[in-house]
C-alpha cells in the first residue's frame, strides 16, 4: 500500500508540474521568462556573455548547452520551453526532497503522504513550474541545502557539505540572494562546531559559484550597473510603472494579505497559522530539527517582506511552510476521517488552478472573440504596459495607450474616435485611481461593459485583490466596453479633469 501511494504522489508530481508547458498558444507573456530566452538566444560557443545580469548565468547556460547537446536550433520560442522543462524537473525535484524532509518530522507515513499532497497541489509552486525562471532552482536549493544540514546535524559527515556547496554554488550562480539559502547548512555546522568545515564550505562555494557565472567577473561593470538598478527597484529608490502598486504597503503584513492566501489555497493558509500556534506553544521534540528549517525561513522572510518591491517570487522559497505547519496542525486532529475531509478541502485550489492548463491562454480566447464580434475597422482603445499586447488582428485598429505617462487631452480625444474599450488587466487601474476608470466603470464615460473574461482558478478568492504579478502573467481579467452613449470633446476633458 506504501508503495502504491508513493507511485500516486510521482504521478500527481509529474501531472501538475508537466501538464501544458507550452502554455500561452504560442505567445508568452512573462517578461522574466522573455528576457532571459532573449538572453539564451544570443550566446554562442564563442562568446558566452549574455549582456543580461538581473539573474546569473546558470540556468541561461544550462537551458544554451541542452539545446546544443539535443542538436536543437537556439531560437527564442525553444530558449522559452527549455527554461520551462527545467523549472519543471527542479519543482519535481522539490517535492521529492520535501518529501525526505517530512519523514524526518513525523513519523506516521500518513502525515508523510499529506505533506507531500500539499506541496504537489500548492498552486503558488505549480504557477511557478510552468514559468521559465529562477523561482523553481532557487526554491530547490533552498530545500535541499534544509535536508542536508538535517543530514549533516544527524550523522556530521563531510559528503554532506560537499554536496550542499555545490547546490549552494548552483544558487548563487542563479541568483545572488540565493546567499540566504547557505544558512541551513551554518546552522548546522554551527551546532556541531565545525570551524574548518565552515571556512571551506563558504569558500568552495563562492569558487564555484563564479565558476558557474564567470561573466558576474569578467564583466564586473554590467553587472555592477544591474545589480545597483534591481536594488534600486527592490529599495523603491527607482520607482518605476509596475512597483507603483507597492506604493504605502505595510512590511510583513502585504505578504499574508496579498500573496500568501492566493498562493497556497486559502485552506492551507488558515491551517498553517492555526499549526502555527501550535507548533509555537505545544511543540515538543526534534527541537533541532524544526530550528533548521524555521530559523533560515525567518531571516529570509524579515529581509525580504520589508522590501519596497514585495513581488509574490520574492516569497515562493517559503511557501512550504505554511503546508508543512498545517501538516503538524493535522496530527493533533485524532479523528483520520475528519482530517482526511479538511485535506479534501485544502487540495481544492490546487484543482481548481490546474484548470488554467486545461483551456486556452485566456488571452488567446478573449482575442478570438474580438476578432469575431467586433465589427470591422472599429477603433479599439486599450493600454500598454502589459508585456506584449492582445494579439489581435490588424481588422481592427487598436491604440495601445500609455497610461503612466497620462495625457489627458490626448486620451478625451481618442475616447472620443474609439468605438470599444478594451482592459486587458487589473495593472493600471489597480495602481493609477485616475478619473477615467471611475467613469468607465460606473458608465459615465458613455462606454458599457459587453464582456467579461474572468479565469476560474482561485478559490473562494478575488485574484485581482492579490500582489498583481500572481496573475497578469498568466490569467488577467479581461474586460471589453462598447460605446452606446458618445460624448463630445469638451465632455470628455471635464470627466476627465
Amino acid at each position: 500500500m506504501t508503495r502504491s501511494f508513493i507511485y500516486l504522489l510521482i504521478v500527481l508530481t509529474l501531472f501538475t508540474r508537466f501538464i501544458k508547458i507550452d502554455w500561452g498558444n504560442g505567445y508568452y507573456f512573462h517578461p522574466d521568462e522573455n528576457n532571459m530566452a532573449q538572453s539564451i538566444t544570443q550566446l554562442s560557443l564563442k562568446n558566452l556573455n549574455p549582456h543580461f545580469f538581473a539573474y546569473s548565468q546558470f540556468p541561461l547556460y544550462l537551458s544554451f548547452f541542452s539545446l546544443k547537446f539535443f542538436n536543437q536550433p537556439n531560437n527564442f520560442t525553444n530558449s522559452v520551453l527549455t527554461l520551462r522543462l527545467y523549472s519543471a524537473i527542479f519543482s519535481s525535484l522539490t517535492v521529492l526532497i520535501l518529501y525526505l524532509i517530512s519523514k524526518k518530522l513525523f513519523k506516521e507515513k500518513f502525515y508523510q503522504f499529506i505533506f507531500t499532497l500539499l506541496i504537489i497541489f500548492s498552486p503558488g509552486l505549480i504557477q511557478l513550474a510552468h514559468f521559465g525562471t529562477t523561482e523553481s532552482l532557487l526554491i530547490l536549493v533552498f530545500a535541499a541545502n534544509i535536508y542536508l544540514s538535517q543530514q549533516y546535524l544527524q550523522k556530521p559527515n563531510n559528503k554532506y557539505l560537499i554536496l550542499a556547496s555545490v547546490i549552494s554554488g548552483i544558487g548563487l550562480a542563479t541568483k545572488i540572494t540565493a546567499i540566504f539559502f547557505i544558512f541551513p547548512i551554518l546552522l548546522s555546522l554551527i551546532f556541531t562546531k565545525k570551524i574548518k568545515q565552515t571556512l571551506l564550505f563558504l569558500i568552495s562555494t563562492v569558487l564555484l559559484s563564479f565558476l558557474l557565472s564567470p561573466f558576474n567577473l569578467l564583466d564586473f561593470a554590467n553587472f555592477k550597473l544591474a545589480i545597483n538598478y534591481e536594488t534600486a527597484v527592490a529599495t523603491g529608490k527607482n520607482l518605476v510603472f509596475y512597483t507603483r502598486q507597492f506604493l504605502n504597503t505595510p512590511d510583513y503584513l502585504f505578504q499574508f494579505t496579498h500573496i500568501f492566501p492566493y498562493v497556497l489555497g486559502l485552506p492551507v493558509f488558515i491551517l498553517g497559522l492555526l499549526g502555527f500556534f501550535l507548533v509555537l506553544f505545544k511543540g515538543k521534540g526534534k527541537a533541532g530539527v524544526w530550528l533548521l528549517i524555521f530559523l533560515p525561513a525567518l531571516i529570509y522572510f524579515l529581509y525580504n517582506a520589508q522590501l519596497f518591491t514585495k513581488w509574490t517570487r520574492f516569497m515562493s522559497p517559503i511557501f512550504f511552510i505554511f503546508p508543512l505547519l498545517a501538516t503538524y496542525f493535522f496530527t493533533k486532529i485524532k479523528n483520520k476521517l475528519f482530517t482526511l475531509l479538511l485535506v479534501i478541502i485544502c487540495l481544492v485550489p490546487g484543482i481548481m488552478f490546474l484548470n488554467l492548463y486545461l483551456r486556452p491562454d485566456i488571452r488567446v480566447t478573449a482575442t478570438d472573440w474580438i476578432d469575431s464580434q467586433i465589427p470591422q475597422n472599429s477603433q479599439v482603445l486599450s493600454e500598454s504596459g502589459n508585456v506584449i499586447n492582445l494579439p489581435i488582428t490588424s481588422h481592427i485598429s487598436v491604440n495601445n495607450f500609455d497610461f503612466y505617462t497620462l495625457d489627458n487631452n490626448n486620451l478625451a480625444s481618442q475616447l472620443v474616435k474609439s468605438d470599444y474599450i478594451i482592459i486587458p488587466s487589473r495593472r493600471v487601474f489597480k495602481n493609477y485611481q485616475y478619473s477615467y476608470y471611475k467613469y468607465l466603470f460606473n458608465g459615465q464615460l458613455g462606454f458599457s461593459l459587453i464582456k467579461e473574461f474572468t479565469p476560474a482558478t482561485d478559490f473562494l478568492l478575488n485574484p485581482e485583490n492579490a500582489e498583481e504579478t500572481w496573475t497578469v502573467f498568466d490569467r488577467p481579467t479581461i474586460r471589453i466596453y462598447q460605446k452606446t452613449t458618445p460624448l463630445t470633446l469638451s465632455q470628455y476633458q471635464q470627466l476627465l479633469l
